[in-house]
């Protein structure tokens, strides 16, 4: 790689509006109105902790449980395992399943599209035990995966033994881990899609059953699109809410809630705690070319090195600072080029230190030339 530091119009976002090295939590947080056991409210896009409530505190996640079983299923569709239209059949301990259920019956057939809206919407632990089976290859399986990617995504203090969150001792997690969970869900492709689902007609007859999301927030917060609510005796009332507004993306935590709406109203706080308190900058829509890189034998001599996706970041309003970059580009690449090959790398820092970083990819395809035209290449540099 080569190092290349932007000038001119690059040095002017030092003089975006930034406070400290991190948007990090502070202390004036006023005591949240109702009784919960954890709290924790995120940068939905970088997962920044901007305010903690015993976050560590081990807790019964009840149905927001069922944020894993989607995450691992969407991830399925997106590496091509499965697809949205696979029929999944009901077997007969996913039938037998009690609990928040959509009324799945032995050898019913559903796609997966239907079982992930049954999940979102309905809650279904039904259904949600189907596409363990049908995503693991086994429920057994599908159990060792939850705990595989909880350890991948860093939730070290979180441990699953089912797929829908029933109660059982040995099946724990702590807001913080919960948040983790919520951030890296919120990135896949769809998720959202269907956790901001409020009603669905899911079975037309013999009798008609329509579901209705158990997320009051989708209704009564603006910018609401998910993620998942959860309770159980034991748990007490949990949510997991996702909220978006003028591009500042926020994650709340709620868990053990007594109050009946004490998990929606607590929800609500810390989102309007975030919202009046952070921001959201960006830096480069998706897309945005950062320069260019040389490529060898191909039918073009070089090709934009882009963000794939939005770049920007939160911080506290109203607060000076210092924002740089430090863009790093391949020397050169051969041909034949795909869109999105990795070709460098962007570094944003924050009053000098790192805190950003964002792979840049070709924005086009390039083919390998043809032997002519490499020689014809060779010859007029030769002469």
């Amino acid at each position: 790689m080569r190092r290349i530091i932007l000038p001119g119009f690059m040095l002017i976002l030092c003089a975006l509006l930034l406070s400290a090295p991190a948007a990090r939590a502070t202390d004036d947080m006023p005591e949240l109105a109702f009784p919960c056991r954890s709290a924790e409210l995120l940068d939905g896009r970088s997962g920044e902790v901007l305010y903690a409530q015993n976050a560590a505190e081990i807790c019964y996640p009840a149905s927001v449980t069922k944020l894993m079983t989607m995450v691992l299923t969407l991830e399925a569709v997106a590496n091509g395992t499965i697809t949205l239209d696979d029929v999944v059949t009901v077997s007969r301990d996913a039938a037998a399943m009690g609990g928040s259920q959509v009324y799945l019956y032995e050898g019913e057939q559903r796609t997966v599209n239907d079982m992930l809206i049954a999940i979102a919407v309905g809650s279904g632990n039904d259904a949600a035990y189907a596409m363990a089976e049908y995503v693991g290859g086994t429920y057994d399986h599908f159990i060792q995966m939850m705990n595989e990617k909880a350890q991948a995504l860093g939730m070290t203090d979180t441990h699953f033994v089912n797929p829908h969150g029933l109660h059982d001792a040995e099946h724990y997690t702590t807001a913080a881990d919960l948040g983790k969970l919520a951030v890296y869900a919120c990135s896949l492709p769809l998720l959202t899609d269907y956790t901001s689902i409020y009603e669905y007609e899911f079975r037309p007859e013999p009798q008609q059953l329509v579901l209705w999301n158990t997320n009051r927030l989708l209704k009564w917060y603006e910018g609401t699109i998910g993620l998942k609510t959860g309770y159980t005796a034991e748990a007490g009332r949990n949510l997991v809410a996702a909220a978006e507004r003028d591009g500042l993306l926020l994650i709340s935590v709620v868990l053990g809630c007594e109050e009946r709406y004490g998990h929606f109203e607590t929800s609500m706080e810390l989102l309007n705690y975030g919202f009046n308190r952070f921001t959201y900058h960006e830096l480069y829509p998706a897309g945005s070319s950062l320069g260019t890189v040389a490529v060898s034998k191909g039918t073009a001599e070089q090709v934009d090195a882009v963000v794939a996706d939005a770049v920007g970041f939160t911080a506290p309003k109203n607060a000076p600072g210092e924002i740089t970059e430090q863009v790093e580009l391949a020397a050169g690449i051969a041909a034949p080029v795909s869109a999105g090959d990795p070709c460098g790398v962007l570094t944003v820092y924050r009053d000098g230190a790192p805190f950003l970083s964002v792979e840049l990819v070709a924005g086009g395809d390039v083919a390998k030339a043809k032997f002519w035209r490499t020689w014809g290449k060779l010859l007029a540099q030769a002469f």
